[in-house]
This record gives structure tokens, C-alpha cells and sequence, in this order.
């Protein structure tokens, strides 16, 4: 991804255009040990999936899907990014 993060930290515009805007946050926050399957099928048809993830990495998200990653999968892509 090519996005600038310092960009991508306060460049919220995707959010509009975001399935996820239209969806309730317990599907991207779901309870401990609930699948995520649901959440990342929707992240994948979004045109805003890139730089949620952006957002995400750059903000430190720790919690929830964002970009179609979980919690797990945001913290190991991290190490590679620096």
C-alpha cells in the first residue's frame, strides 16, 4: 500500500463511502471468541478496505476488523511496515 501514513491518520474520507458505515459496530466488534468471518467477507467487497487499514495501522487500532484484518493479523503486518 502507497498511502502516506501520516495521511491516512487524519484523512477520514473513506468512512464515508465505507460499507461499514452502514453496518452496526458489534459486527466489526464482536464479543471475544465470535467469528469474524461475517465482518472480513464485507471488508472485502469495500472500495474503502485499503485505507481503513491504513487508518487502522497508522492509529494503532488494537480492537476489531479494520481493513479486513483482525486484531492478530494487524499485529503481525506490523513488524514488516517499519
Amino acid at each position: 500500500m502507497s498511502m502516506n501514513t501520516t495521511a491516512a491518520a487524519t484523512d477520514t474520507a473513506w468512512y464515508d463511502l465505507a460499507l461499514c458505515a452502514q453496518t452496526g459496530p458489534g459486527f466489526f466488534f464482536p464479543e471475544p471468541g465470535s467469528s469474524l468471518r461475517d465482518a472480513k467477507r464485507l471488508c472485502g467487497a469495500c472500495e474503502g478496505r485499503a485505507a481503513c487499514l491504513e487508518y487502522a495501522l497508522a492509529n494503532d487500532e488494537r480492537f476489531g476488523v479494520w481493513g479486513g484484518l483482525s486484531e492478530a493479523e494487524r499485529l503481525a503486518l506490523r513488524p514488516r511496515r517499519r
